[in-house]
């Protein structure tokens, strides 16, 4: 019986995924406001502590990362929210938000179009991001001429 509700449970997260929808995980002692909304400074604080850690492909930290590796840890271990583990199924579930429009901690995508995103950072405000690329965990501007900036998208409310 125990072996059915572990398969059922993995199936119910593995269809949640792939409908691309968000999930909020309650067992995270995440920085929050009093009535329980994630905060920047919690995402932005532990994105920071992070900086000039190594990328390895398909890493998802806390040692390493790579791009949507970061971003999905950022999430889960600062905001207690789940999100998809790629940054094209990042880009798919969250919404959309224009560039004069981003908030600090929504995520910035990169690639040709909404099915060829390749890469995602989080926005920290005057232009900037923190990802994790070839040079690892680093700071730099959302618009450079190595990106190809595609959009932006907003996981949660954030305070």
């Amino acid at each position: 019986m125990k072996l059915h509700k572990n398969i059922l449970l993995s199936l119910v997260a593995f269809f949640s995924l792939l409908a691309g929808g968000f999930m909020v995980a309650d067992n995270s002692q995440a920085a929050t406001t009093s009535d329980n909304t994630p905060t920047y400074a919690s995402i932005y604080k532990l994105a920071k502590k992070n900086l000039g850690k190594p990328y390895v492909y398909g890493a998802t930290g806390p040692s390493a990362f790579d791009c949507s590796g970061f971003t999905s840890y950022l999430y889960k271990k600062a905001a207690n929210v789940t999100i998809p583990r790629t940054a094209a199924a990042q880009y798919q579930a969250a919404k959309k938000v224009s560039y004069k429009k981003m908030k600090k901690g929504d995520l910035v995508f990169f690639g040709y179009s909404a099915y060829s995103i390749y890469h995602v950072g989080i926005y920290v405000g005057h232009g900037q991001m923190i990802d994790a690329q070839n040079n690892g965990v680093v700071k730099e501007k959302v618009i450079a001429p190595w990106w190809d900036y595609y959009g932006s998208a907003r996981v949660t409310n954030l305070k």
